[in-house]
């Protein structure tokens, strides 16, 4: 069969500005950090901050950006999105010029981005299985996110040398060119939809919040993947949000090496997109699930053994990893959910889903700068990364290893408005299947 790339023009124009976005952001990802800990002097919590102010917005807004994103055509949203990030970066280097750059600044710049990235990922999520047919779903599940981890390798490889080259804030002008060329791309898509309905079919923001949690809190699979998806994102998170101080600072590692050495160990999320569907065919989708979020995981405790010279290894290791099994889960879980949710209802299921599993990002960072201030850098990173592997173990309690495969039909049950509820209660039950939106159990 021929590539979806080479005979579906809109999702190749989708798929061109989401590596573009990527590349810009895994740059941004690198050169915030930097900027603040060698222009402004941060200290390890100071950065984490950074990164929890990135999250914060999904705590605030997830829940109902996810029933105002149901309301709208997707690609719009996206677009907007997009135009508030690209202000919202470029302001950075302005401020460097003028000499006026501050922590405060870039705490503001995170949070914004975070705002627009709570909208573009809930309209994207929602409006992927809209684009694509059934049947070509997996296979541009997995090219979307086998290019996007390709695209932050590459992103997160050129941070550092794109700070020296450019100047403290230049890899910042780097990501407002990705946004630019990723509002081009949206512009193109010729795919129209239409909202889900007129403004008195929309019923009110509680309900349809309440519905979307309904979703998520009544069934067995979905709860059991957002409390391993929650508490696998604080750990991670945790040493993520500290890892460019650690490596500067206890590993030795120059800042102009530190995203190449970061890129390196990115690497494992190429080959587990790759491995993913592979493997996934082999021995299940369940089993490989399994593998990929509990089995690699443990190799994140090589991370705080990282030092000077040859121990830089054990980084690439673990890191490598990590990195295979959060892009090879991602994928398995994305392809469940979107064949398992109405297509309207995705955008509250995802938002819901990741409102539960990124809310604990935020509080992941700043215990990581809290213990690193109170512990040292070592003894904090040597406790979230521990985390990983003991949040993978709760996958052990749900219905997954009783399982082969994850459903393969659509058995998502609409949960039925608060007043039918009440009476219905024999006909609500937990017994579907459904899946969180792909995490960083998150990179």
């Amino acid at each position: 069969m021929t590539s979806l790339l080479r005979r579906h023009r809109d999702f190749r124009l989708l798929w061109t500005g989401e590596v573009a976005g990527q590349f810009g952001s895994s740059v941004t990802g690198v050169a915030m950090p930097l900027i603040a800990l060698t222009v402004l002097h941060a200290d390890a919590f100071q950065v984490s901050l950074i990164t929890a102010a990135g999250w914060l917005p999904w705590l605030l807004i997830g829940l109902p950006a996810g029933a105002w994103v149901d309301w709208l055509p997707h690609r719009p949203v996206m677009a907007a999105a997009q135009a508030v990030a690209l202000l919202v970066v470029l302001s950075v280097p302005l401020a460097a010029w003028a000499g006026a750059l501050s922590i405060a600044q870039l705490l503001g710049v995170a949070l914004l981005r975070g705002v627009a990235q709570v909208f573009f990922q809930t309209a994207y999520t929602a409006y992927l299985p809209v684009l694509l047919e059934t049947p070509d779903r997996a296979e541009g599940n997995a090219k979307l996110q086998g290019s996007a981890s390709a695209a932050q390798i590459a992103g997160l490889g050129s941070g550092g040398a794109l700070t020296q080259i450019l100047g403290a804030t230049g890899g910042m002008l780097v990501n407002a060119a990705t946004f630019v060329l990723s509002l081009a791309c949206l512009g193109g898509i010729r795919h129209r939809e239409a909202g889900s309905g007129t403004t008195k079919q929309r019923r009110a923001l509680r309900e349809e919040i309440g519905e979307g949690l309904r979703l998520v809190a009544g069934d067995r699979w979905l709860r059991s993947f957002t409390i391993f998806g929650a508490s696998s994102n604080l750990a991670l998170t945790g040493y993520q949000s500290i890892l460019v101080v650690f490596l500067v600072q206890r590993a030795g590692v120059g800042a102009t090496a530190v995203g190449m050495l970061i890129a390196a160990a990115s690497l494992g999320g190429v080959l587990g997109a790759f491995a993913s569907r592979r493997l996934a065919a082999r021995i299940g989708t369940a089993r490989a699930m399994l593998f990929f979020e509990l089995g690699l995981p443990v190799f994140a405790l090589l991370i705080p053994l990282a030092s000077p010279g040859a121990g830089v290894w054990l980084y690439l290791v673990g890191g490598f990893c990590v990195s295979l099994g959060i892009v090879a889960g991602n994928i398995i879980k994305a392809g469940f959910q979107q064949r398992y949710c109405p297509p309207e209802l995705l955008g509250r299921l995802s938002a819901s889903s990741a409102v539960l599993n990124f809310g604990t990002i935020p509080l992941g960072a700043v215990l990581a700068g809290t213990l690193a201030g109170a512990l040292g850098l070592q003894t904090a990173m040597w406790i979230t990364t521990a985390g990983v592997p003991l949040a993978a173990l709760l996958l052990l309690a749900s219905p997954l290893p009783r399982y082969r495969d994850l459903p393969t039909e659509d058995r998502l049950a609409v949960p039925l408005p608060r007043q039918a509820a009440a009476t219905a209660t024999a006909t609500a039950t937990s017994g579907s299947v459904a899946a969180p939106v792909a995490v960083p159990n998150a990179n």
